[in-house]
């Protein structure tokens, strides 16, 4: 069993055991109130930016282990909005990367306005009312986790709920899974099976993602000229998580990566 199997499996326990505690008829109540909520546009704010910064809240990872434990959620995200990132990531499985549903809305009440991205390992439609419940603007959807059946139905579902899907790929094989019409469509440079991370993939799948979507290179990005070389090969969006969590400031971190980049 690799990485990605392990964490799909736990997933599934997690979500059954979370089930009975809040059935979905319950959960579906606390949200109905929210599906007025007006939340930025991820897509729309990626195309205008003019450097197409997602900074990403991720306190652990299975590679890495605890990247910065005492992290809060208000306070660095904030600081990214600060800093002039262009929407924000938030870790939210708990068990694999420390991460919380209550840390989305944590920084909504600290005053977060920019889009967030839920990322999580969603491999049930329970997930997507999850992430509308505690504010989310879009989802991750993984193709490695579902069926290309499944990730039709899942990105239906977030529309109804009002939320965009960044749809994420690794290799050719996944191309076809953009046929669901995601609002995004996403490389991720790091193999979710091994964890062996390597920026060529979004090089080598750029030209096979259709013109007309808003792209987004994940992982592995450390330096600028690398950032400026993916949006001449096409990329709006750029996730960057540990780059910015590794620093004592990941705020200041990531003020000085976009001075860098203009």
């Amino acid at each position: 069993m690799d990485i990605l199997e392990e964490i799909v499996a736990y997933k599934r326990q997690e979500i059954a055991e979370r089930q009975m505690y809040v059935p979905m008829h319950q959960l579906w109540e606390l949200v109905r109130p929210r599906l007025d909520d007006e939340t930025s546009s991820m897509s729309r704010r990626l195309r205008q930016s003019p450097t197409g910064l997602i900074a990403e809240f991720k306190r652990k990872s299975p590679s890495l282990g605890w990247i910065h434990q005492d992290a809060k959620a208000a306070d660095i995200t904030l600081g990214y909005q600060r800093g002039g990132a262009t929407a924000v990531s938030i870790l939210t499985d708990t068990h694999y990367f420390g991460g919380y549903d209550e840390f989305v809305q944590q920084a909504r009440v600290a005053g977060l306005s920019l889009p967030v991205l839920y990322k999580n390992f969603i491999i049930d439609e329970y997930q997507l009312f999850q992430a509308k419940y505690c504010g989310a603007s879009a989802v991750l959807l993984i193709a490695a986790c579902l069926s290309k059946e499944e990730c039709t139905r899942f990105v239906g579902l977030a529309r109804q709920l009002k939320l965009e899907v960044l749809l994420e790929l690794h290799d050719e094989r996944e191309l076809d899974y953009v046929d669901a019409e995601p609002d995004m469509v996403g490389v991720n440079n790091r193999h979710l099976g091994t964890f062996v991370t390597d920026v060529n993939q979004s090089f080598l799948l750029a030209d096979r993602l259709p013109a007309g979507l808003c792209r987004v290179s994940e992982s592995g990005l450390h330096d600028a000229r690398t950032v400026k070389a993916l949006r001449e090969a096409g990329f709006s969006g750029f996730l960057m998580g540990e780059h910015f969590m590794k620093a004592a400031d990941p705020a200041l971190a990531l003020s000085q990566f976009i001075t860098d980049l203009t």
